[in-house]
């Protein structure tokens, strides 16, 4: 009997500790970084904890009127990370706008917030 109660808890505790991992979290972004330069196309690295599985994931670009646009997006050349390819944009602010599912099937839901400057 012992040995089921400690097998219960051993399985209880290892089931937590990968909780703790279950969500995509975002590591990294080249925006931090590398602005985005108006009137051409660009690329916006996210990188995240886990593997992200494009083909459920989403990302769009929110700009003035709260208009969304489907953004193209492809994997980078580390596990985690994702290329956002951004049109050619005028000055202002915007907003990429993400939803993106972890290896594991969790969703994971941001926004960050960008300025565009001549």
């Amino acid at each position: 009997m012992k040995k089921i109660i400690s097998l219960c808890l051993l399985s209880l505790t290892l089931g937590q500790s990968h909780g703790i991992f279950a969500h995509a979290v975002i590591t990294d972004y080249s925006l931090k970084i590398t602005p985005i330069h108006a009137n051409r196309p660009d690329k916006v690295e996210l990188s995240f904890n886990s593997k992200i599985e494009l083909g459920l994931s989403q990302v769009f670009l929110v700009s003035k009127g709260d208009k969304h646009e489907l953004l193209q997006v492809s994997n980078g050349s580390k596990q985690g990370q994702i290329i956002i390819h951004i049109p050619a944009l005028g000055s202002g602010d915007y907003a990429l706008r993400f939803k993106v599912f972890a290896a594991d099937g969790h969703l994971t839901e941001d926004v960050i917030h960008f300025s565009v400057s001549q």
